[in-house]
């Protein structure tokens, strides 16, 4: 493994936890996205994962660990949502985040823009690393292949070749550990702090948690329905 930046060593072994909320929600709000992750932070998260600039420009004013930052868009034309385009990565590094996420499926992207092209860019005009969020091994590899510098699981079983995959992907996770040179993320699915240790018993260079900590309308409903059910 080459030699990382102090940004990404400093997720090494750690927990990062993804402070998100539906946009419907009374919960996607900046300051209530940023007081969630200075929460997060005070126990112990080494880095944590937003999205939209407005929320990543709040939370780097509450904390000073890595910002995994990241814009979902959604276009007509293409099923690419995390980071799609330049200008999108753009807004997200000005807004103060460390590390971009992007979507590094094998999947038609919007504009024609490639992902090497993306990473590219991120890394010469934004000079920031770059998380490639993937759902299968070979989208992996080619994301290893086009230059990012850290790899997650994130959207195993969220795509369409990935549809009747139940996430975590442990099995993903080892292939790639396996296979790449840059660390691998575990990230998706991860519903229990039993789960993030196997994760990282697995060769998991940092694991990243979202609903299962902050999810709070997914899991209200959860525990909702299965009161009222018969």
């Amino acid at each position: 493994m080459a030699s990382l930046s102090p940004t990404l060593q400093a997720l090494q072994g750690g927990l990062v936890v993804s402070c998100q909320a539906p946009p419907e929600s009374p919960l996607h709000d900046p300051a209530v996205i940023a007081a969630m992750a200075a929460a997060a932070v005070m126990q112990g998260a080494v880095a944590v994962r937003i999205d939209t600039p407005a929320h990543i420009e709040a939370v780097r004013q509450r904390v000073q660990v890595p910002i995994i930052g990241l814009w979902k868009q959604v276009f007509p034309e293409s099923s690419v949502y995390i980071t799609p385009q330049a200008r999108h990565a753009a807004a997200v590094a000005a807004a103060g985040a460390d590390i971009i996420a992007v979507d590094a499926t094998d999947r038609d992207r919007p504009g024609g823009e490639t992902l090497a092209d993306l990473i590219h860019y991120i890394h010469t005009d934004l000079q920031k690393p770059v998380m490639a969020d993937i759902d299968t091994l070979g989208a992996a590899q080619a994301a290893a292949a086009a230059g990012a510098d850290i790899i997650g699981t994130t959207l195993y079983g969220y795509t369409e070749v990935t549809a009747q995959a139940t996430p975590p992907g442990f099995a993903l996770l080892e292939q790639m550990v396996a296979t790449l040179s840059v660390p691998c993320i575990c990230e998706g699915g991860i519903a229990s702090p039993a789960q993030a240790k196997i994760a990282l018993g697995r060769g998991a260079f940092a694991v990243v948690v979202g609903t299962a900590i902050t999810g709070i309308d997914k899991l209200v409903a959860a525990y909702c329905a299965a009161i009222a059910s018969p």
